[in-house]
C-alpha cells in the first residue's frame, strides 16, 4: 500500500533536492551550496530571503510544542550524513523548551523505506542507538540498504528487535498516514531538499553556506520566535 502511494502523492511533493531525485547530489534549499567548510555570513547577517525565508503555508508538527525546531532530513541524503555531527550539537544547544523533531523525507520511492524504518525505530525506541550509526552503516561502510527488508535485517542485528515485528510497524497504517501528513507539511513548508531547518512551521532555511550556518539560522529564528512567544 504505502509502495502504491508513494508514486500517486509523495511524487507530487517535490521537485529536486539532496536528492529527490534519488542520486544524494543535489542541492535543494536545504542542502550546502557549497563545502561545508566554505567561509558564510555572520549569525548577525542573516537576512529574510537569503539565509531563510517563510514557509509558503505555516503549519506544526507537533502543535502543541511553544517552539519547535524541525530538521527535514533521509538517511539516503549524503548531506544530511554529513550534517548529522552538526545537528547533534545543535539539539544540546537549544534553549530550555524548546523542542527538536527529526523528520524523515520519503521524496521518492527510493527514500520511502528509510521514512518506514525511522517510524518503525521510533515506536520500538531505538532510535538513540541507530540513527547516527544508520548514516555511517549507508554512507560510510556502504552496506546495501535500500529496501525495507533490508533495512529491517540491520535494525535487528544492529539493535536486536525482532525483524517480523519491525516490519510489521513499517508497513503499518499508522506509519503510511504519518508519512503522508508529513509530505503536506513539507508542501506547505515549500521544501524541496534536504537538509532542511525548519521553525515552529513559520521559517525554513534557504541559501545556506555550510552547516554551522544552518545552526546559526535555527539558533536565530528560534531566539526570535521565544521573544515572540513573550
Amino acid at each position: 500500500m504505502i509502495k502504491r502511494l508513494s508514486f500517486l502523492f509523495l511524487g507530487l511533493a517535490m521537485a529536486t533536492a539532496c536528492s529527490a531525485g534519488g542520486n544524494g547530489n543535489g542541492n535543494g534549499n536545504g542542502a550546502p551550496a557549497a563545502d561545508p567548510a566554505a567561509a558564510a555570513a555572520p549569525a548577525s547577517n542573516l537576512t529574510e530571503g537569503t539565509e531563510y525565508i517563510a514557509t509558503t503555508t505555516p503549519g506544526r508538527y507537533a502543535p502543541k510544542d511553544k517552539v519547535e525546531v524541525v530538521e527535514v532530513f533521509s538517511y539516503g541524503c549524503i548531506h544530511c550524513a554529513h550534517y548529522e555531527e552538526y545537528v547533534e550539537k545543535l539539539q544540546k544547544e537549544l534553549p530550555k523548551g524548546v523542542t527538536f523533531h527529526a523528520v524523515p523525507a520519503a521524496f521518492n520511492d527510493a527514500w520511502l523505506p528509510y521514512a518506514q524504518a525511522f517510524y518503525a525505530a521510533k515506536k520500538l525506541n531505538v532510535l538513540p542507538q541507530t540513527h547516527a550509526a544508520l548514516f555511517k552503516a549507508i554512507h560510510t561502510d556502504h552496506y546495501p540498504l535500500g529496501t525495507i527488508d533490508e533495512l529491517a535485517d540491520w535494525y535487528a542485528k544492529t539493535a536486536g528487535v525482532d525483524k517480523a515485528k519491525f516490519l510489521a510497524i513499517a508497513n503499518s497504517t499508522e506509519v503510511r498516514d504519518q508519512i503522508l501528513a508529513d509530505v503536506k507539511l513539507f508542501q506547505g513548508w515549500g521544501i524541496d531538499g534536504t537538509p532542511t531547518i525548519v521553525v515552529n512551521g513559520k521559517y525554513r532555511s534557504n541559501r545556506i553556506q555550510n552547516f554551522d550556518q544552518l545552526n546559526d539560522v535555527a539558533k536565530f529564528l528560534v531566539n526570535r520566535e521565544l521573544k515572540g512567544a513573550k
